[in-house]
């Protein structure tokens, strides 16, 4: 409180006594007793109304404890399960969250990890993969002003994700490594690495490349061989010693027949090999009869047409050539898909060719675009010309039905340099993006699709696409969900069957240790989607002949359902719409293989390194005792005294209200008893 209101309250006494003496005293030689009790109660009321004008403020100061987080971060993969280490993992948690010392000096809390991080006491040891660096980088924005130090229980063995080596110094506090599994170095041949392409094409050769790997000291033998069923298909006979202890292996395969061919390689285990699940590993290979080309057809150079082409061929079904004008008419039987990039007057005879061609043409319209040719040409769209430019940015059309859209974050996209003026179509179309004009949302198409006599379109109105490839890379360290965009459309473009009200979204086959997701989208009649209808799926394993059903779950505007439950097989299946007489069927293959499994021994040496690194000490499973004694004794770890400060102004304290309230009904209660109202 502030001397200022403090006299503001002197104050108020003063007029309130004052006004109270005028009242009962003026003009009265005596005073009687009740006078001086109406009086007093009259200061009282008059005091109190004054003081809640002023409203001085006051001070709460509140002190309390806050101890040490301690955080249990237990890797929940199955490697753990793997290398028997599930039990003594158990045992470890009850140890340390019965210790009343333990649990007076921290506050203790659980988290799991594997695929995701969860806070939870649910320790299964079922994950199928584990990615320790997101540990670090989620934990560390929860813990960023907390003394919150880690037992990282796992065996340090990460499948995906960057190198929690590095990413460690993230989290500001101590951390313990206890480290689960044998550090006894064991001899053992394994397949490290084995790279293959996902397609291949018919009467064609694939390559395979193997990277097989040796530790030991002795001087080995194996052999090498890949199987497609009980077929060898190919064999090597491969040596190592403690010095040449890695075998790049490539040879080619085959493509003899249309569909899903599945291979095993195998490496022939040595005598007294602890771990013999890493020598072997299943690869497949998607075989089609043919390849979609593309021509992108431009004549400037410009870096959408860089980005497209790179975007395209990531789907190895894609080829795309290059071709200024002149060159394209001479070669245009070579390709089932087009893309115009800016036509101008040098494109009449391409247009004009592919009026009578059954091929999917993009046309993308820039600024450099001349369009007056193109609107005259080019009969089913058209753009009011006004010789402006505007920055236009997308906006998914949730509702677009012809293929599966999935939103990649388009907004948050870079503009694209547009031509101003609104545009027109002729014959149906429909819109994939919209375009978006300071973040005003409009039914402007940006990106539209139309069919006319059984060819496919696209038209782009805008270009600078380049830099949305670019920014989905930032926002997803990948260009995958980007360049899936583009070759949707592209797949689109060259096919011509007809439109289908459920369409469903799958691969031909799925490794074991990576979950699947099967996407549908259903339409109406008037083919808007329609997120009313129940879909579900059943699933038939081709090998047992047993069925299992799983229902659709709608989530962002699409039917999805997730059968990582499913043992590797091989299965068919129908999708089923619930309320009309709908469906769709597919088959794919879920082929075996557990990273998890992979390894034989803890990565001792890394944990060794993050421990080193965070002011921490590494522990191995049977040293709780130790830890816990540690933990104990370490003087960083020190329960803190913190105070809250709370200003509270007078108006927010009801009880002087109620003072008011009360001295008035007693001084209107005396009055009226003594017969003087």
């Amino acid at each position: 409180m502030t001397i200022t209101t403090l006299l503001y309250i002197i104050i108020a006494g003063i007029i309130a006594l004052l006004l109270a003496f005028f009242q009962y005293k003026y003009n009265k030689k005596s005073m009687s007793k009740l006078n001086m009790l109406f009086l007093l109660l009259r200061v009282v009321t008059l005091f109190s109304v004054l003081l809640l004008i002023i409203n001085p403020k006051f001070e709460n100061t509140t002190f309390y404890k806050e101890k040490p987080n301690l955080i249990l971060a237990v890797d929940n993969s199955s490697s753990i399960k793997h290398l028997k280490q599930n039990s003594n993992v158990l045992r470890l948690l009850k140890t340390i969250k019965e210790n009343k010392e333990l649990n007076t000096k921290f506050d203790i809390t659980t988290y799991t990890f594997g695929n995701t991080l969860k806070a939870t006491d649910s320790i299964t040891f079922t994950e199928q993969e584990t990615n320790i660096d997101n540990v670090f980088n989620q934990l560390s924005q929860v813990y960023k002003n907390e003394t919150a130090p880690m037992l990282l229980i796992t065996d340090g063995n990460q499948t995906y994700g960057n190198d929690y080596q590095y990413t460690a110094s993230n989290y500001k506090h101590p951390i313990y490594p206890i480290i689960l599994g044998d550090t006894v170095t064991h001899t053992d041949l394994s397949i490290q690495q084995l790279n293959v392409n996902k397609y291949a094409f018919l009467k064609n050769q694939f390559p395979v490349e193997c990277i097989v790997v040796y530790n030991g000291n002795k001087a080995i033998n194996s052999r090498f061989e890949v199987r497609s069923g009980k077929n060898l298909v190919y064999s090597e006979s491969v040596s190592f010693s403690k010095n040449n202890n890695s075998k790049l292996i490539n040879f080619t395969l085959p493509a003899n027949r249309v569909g899903v061919d599945t291979y095993k390689a195998t490496i022939t285990p040595i005598k007294n090999e602890k771990n013999t699940i890493n020598n072997s590993k299943v690869f497949a290979v998607e075989v089609i009869d043919q390849k979609t080309n593309v021509a992108i057809v431009s004549d400037f150079p410009h870096p959408d047409i860089g980005a497209l082409k790179k975007s395209i061929e990531s789907n190895e079904q894609h080829s795309v050539t290059i071709l200024k004008p002149n060159d394209f008419l001479s070669q245009k039987n070579n390709f089932q898909s087009v893309i115009l990039y800016q036509p101008d007057n040098t494109f009449k005879p391409i247009i004009e060719s592919l009026k009578t061609d059954n091929k999917g043409v993009f046309i993308i319209i820039g600024t450099d675009t001349d369009l007056h040719f193109l609107f005259l040409n080019a009969s089913y769209f058209s753009q009011e010309i006004t010789n402006q430019t505007d920055d236009v940015q997308a906006e998914l059309n949730k509702s677009y039905g012809p293929f599966l859209i999935q939103d990649i974050n388009f907004e948050s996209f870079p503009p694209l340099k547009s031509n101003f003026g609104d545009v027109s179509f002729s014959v149906p179309f429909e819109t994939i993006l919209y375009q978006k004009m300071d973040s005003k949302s409009s039914t402007k198409p940006l990106l539209s699709t139309f069919e006319v006599t059984g060819k496919r379109e696209a038209v782009l109105f805008g270009e600078g696409i380049w830099q949305w490839r670019a920014q989905s890379f930032i926002e997803n360290k990948s260009f995958v969900a980007f360049d899936n965009f583009i070759n949707k459309i592209i797949q689109y473009l060259s096919t011509n069957k007809p439109k289908k009200r459920l369409t469903i979204d799958y691969e031909s086959f799925y490794n074991g240790n990576n979950g699947i997701t099967i996407k549908a989208e259903f339409f109406d009649k008037n083919y808007n989607f329609d997120n009313r209808e129940g879909l579900e799926i059943t699933v038939k394993d081709s090998l047992s002949n047993t069925k299992q059903t799983f229902p659709f779950i709608l989530r962002d505007n699409m039917y999805q359902v997730d059968l990582s439950s499913l043992k590797p097989s091989e299965y068919s299946f129908v999708v089923n719409a619930t309320n009309e007489n709908i469906s769709q069927s597919g088959s794919f293959k879920i082929l075996e293989y557990n990273v998890e499994q992979q390894f034989l021994n803890a990565n001792v040496t890394k944990l060794q390194q993050v421990a080193t690194n965070s002011l921490g000490k590494h522990y191995f499973i049977a040293q709780n005792q130790s830890l816990i004694t540690d933990l104990l004794r370490d003087n960083r770890y020190q329960t803190i005294q913190k105070s809250h400060k709370n200003t509270i102004p007078l108006i927010d304290w009801k009880y002087l209200l109620f003072l008011i309230v009360l001295s008035l009904t007693i001084e209107w209660f005396l009055r009226k008893y003594n017969g003087l109202i």
